[in-house]
């Protein structure tokens, strides 16, 4: 007995599609993984590169009256897109002739409007001029920016000299006599304290020499002094009290507190006994 398959006779069983036979085959030997493609790169970014030139040699331009010359140092920065920084070097060494050309060609003009001695004010009127200002001043070449340092002439700074030797000696004896004075007056009102509290205590006189026979004299000295400026004031007063009574107008609020304030000044001076 023959057996037909499904479908009739004739009728060929189904082939597995490719997708069935891969999903069969899968299932024992999986595939490898399929690799993931990288991320797009970013987009490129221009790099800047910068050389600092400092030129060992100054540029000489003549000064107000053309006897004498301004030394100009000069600091170069060179800057340029996409380019390493050695080949930036490089050019900038190549044009250094040419860059100290366009200083020297910039620089004149301001430096003959200034007095030999005065190169103080000439750099900060070259560093004002090129500040901001790049040459060449357009096109994506290299370009450069200057900074200047401005020095007198040696025959100039030897002029100088004593003048400066004598401003410097001023100003140092000015400040050492101001320290002096400062010293001297907070010396003096420490001393002026010291003295004043003393003076009204009765031990002080032996106490004093404690501290040195020059204080004790100079202690002594100082309330001697003191103690001889005021009889004239005590007489003076003294009378003004004994006028009153002379009058005939008895004792008044204003006379009794001149005398209280008279007799308490001689018990704290010890005058009681020598004025009359």
């Amino acid at each position: 007995m023959t057996m037909n398959p499904p479908g009739g006779p004739g009728t060929r069983p189904p082939i597995p599609t490719q997708v069935q036979g891969r999903r069969w085959w899968h299932a024992f030997f999986p595939p490898a993984e399929l690799p993931v493609p990288p991320p797009p790169l970013p987009p490129v970014v221009p790099t800047t590169a910068t050389f600092r030139q400092d030129v060992p040699g100054p540029i000489l331009v003549p000064a107000k009256g053309d006897a004498f010359d301004f030394r100009l140092h000069v600091v170069y920065t060179w800057t340029a897109q996409n380019m390493a920084s050695e080949e930036l070097r490089l050019r900038a060494e190549r044009y250094l002739g040419w860059a100290a050309g366009i200083v020297r060609e910039q620089a004149v003009d301001l430096a003959r409007a200034h007095e030999p001695h005065r190169s103080h004010d000439l750099e900060r009127a070259l560093n004002g001029h090129f500040a901001g200002q790049r040459w060449p001043r357009e096109g994506v070449t290299p370009h450069f920016g200057v900074l200047v340092r401005v020095s007198p002439d040696e025959r100039v700074r030897e002029r100088l000299r004593p003048y400066w030797e004598d401003r410097i000696r001023l100003e140092c004896d000015h400040e050492l006599q101001k320290i002096r004075a400062t010293q001297a007056d907070e010396l003096t009102r420490r001393w002026c304290a010291v003295l004043q509290n003393l003076e009204g205590d009765p031990v002080t006189s032996h106490a004093a020499r404690l501290t040195g026979e020059q204080f004790a004299e100079v202690f002594r000295r100082y309330v001697e002094e003191r103690r001889e400026t005021v009889p004239d004031l005590v007489k003076l007063l003294r009378e003004a009290v004994r006028g009153h009574g002379d009058l005939g107008m008895g004792p008044s609020e204003y006379t009794e507190a001149w005398d209280a304030a008279l007799r308490t000044y001689e018990r704290q001076h010890g005058l009681s006994e020598r004025v009359n």
